[in-house]
């Protein structure tokens, strides 16, 4: 897995020569550190860069047609970078900050690209949580109902200055996950209060609460996140921006297949049979979720992770000994991993959680995603506005 090209590699993926490369570097195209010596070495991302705008030249209509379809990044971040089937938050390793970083520091990198900053951010935040009628209402469903009535008593939440921005983001932050732990003021940390509502009889648990909401915590321009920075850029406040980033997530192509994952792991725990379960299903046409990502052909590295840890702490749980034999089983006939939406949807069935948990858990983490996302938008001051082609009947004289 390589990260960074010498100069005659760039030259050589994209067909120039040395000192073009040079000159590119000159040009802003190319970054170029030195690597201690008078070498110097150039980030692979910049390179396949450069080699999509060369191809956008020779066909752009292919190019644009093929842009929010998997295609070419059509956004600049600075926030998460995937490569090699590897995640990165502002170039830290996802699984090296879920292993040993907080909640908080990680809110704190994405947003201010400072873990050092976590305390001072969510230091005196005034906010409590409004004694509403959640009645008949899941958890995901609690958090999408909470947002507009806390805004609009939260006018401060319309000063879109940076460090005003900062502060609104740690209180939206805290309002949703004060609601999904049932508290109307968060008297401690994230995790700590998740766990002592969520899970207070297995306090050996409480790490992977931690772990699920680092991993979640972004993933790039994925449905929800793009349609946060949309909000955003019309200068919307961010309980707007992470209320249309909940109502993204829902669609069941995005965090609504962590809730078909939770199903489909029901359905085997209560199986004689997980082997003629799974192949019944495929005999249907059914698609078995939670499983294969197009990013990641060799496995989900957030899922992966966080499965391990969950059969670090409770081997011998059978969910986790179910979830192992259908995992053996799909991959040994359509090769494909599990996702992170297996991973959350176990973590659900082991910790007891009511149905649903494993989405409010991804829309915990994914709001520290939609945030910093709205916060680079915010920054950049432009409207993401557009154009389509025009498919339709001609006009008629």
């Amino acid at each position: 897995m390589k990260y960074y090209l010498n100069a005659q590699e760039v030259a050589d993926e994209l067909g120039i020569s040395v000192p073009t490369v040079y000159s590119y570097v000159s040009r802003g195209w190319l970054r170029s550190e030195r690597t201690g010596t008078q070498a110097h070495r150039y980030a692979v991302e910049d390179v396949e860069r450069l080699k999509q705008r060369k191809a956008a030249r020779k066909n752009p209509s292919v190019i644009a047609s093929n842009a929010l379809n998997w295609g070419t990044p059509v956004l600049d971040s600075a926030i998460t970078l995937i490569t090699n089937e590897q995640i990165f938050y502002r170039g830290n390793n996802v699984v090296d900050l879920a292993r040993h970083a907080s909640v908080e520091q990680v809110a704190a990198l994405i947003w201010a690209d400072d873990q050092a900053q976590a305390d001072a951010m969510f230091a005196d935040i005034r906010l409590n949580v409004p004694q509403i009628e959640f009645s008949g209402l899941t958890s995901y469903e609690r958090l999408m109902a909470v947002l507009p009535f806390v805004a609009s008593a939260d006018w401060s939440a319309y000063d879109l200055r940076p460090a005003a921005l900062l502060k609104t983001a740690a209180r939206v932050l805290h309002l949703l996950v004060g609601t999904a732990a049932g508290v109307q003021a968060i008297e401690h940390d994230i995790i700590t209060t998740l766990s002592r509502t969520w899970i207070p009889n297995l306090p050996q648990a409480t790490d992977l609460l931690r772990i699920a909401l680092i991993v979640c915590a972004d993933h790039e321009l994925n449905v929800s996140s793009f349609t946060a920075r949309c909000v955003a850029s019309a200068d919307a406040s961010l309980y707007a921006v992470v209320g249309a980033g909940l109502a993204a997530l829902t669609g069941r192509k995005h965090g609504g297949e962590t809730g078909l994952t939770e199903l489909l792991l029901a359905e085997l725990l209560h199986s004689d049979n997980v082997q003629a379960t799974l192949h019944q299903k495929m005999r249907l046409g059914l698609r078995l979720t939670g499983f294969g990502h197009v990013l990641y052909p060799n496995g989900d590295p957030r899922g992966r992770f966080l499965m391990q840890e969950i059969a670090a702490i409770f081997p011998e749980h059978p969910a986790v000994q179910v979830a192992q034999q259908g995992i053996s089983e799909v991959h040994a006939v359509l090769g494909e991993h599990p996702t992170i939406d297996f991973g959350l949807a176990l973590l659900r069935h082991v910790l007891q959680l009511p149905a649903g948990s494993g989405m409010t858990l991804f829309a915990l983490g994914r709001t520290i995603g939609w945030i910093g996302h709205a916060l680079e938008q915010y920054a950049a001051d432009t409207l993401i506005r557009p154009r389509a082609r025009y498919v339709g009947k001609p006009p008629q004289d």
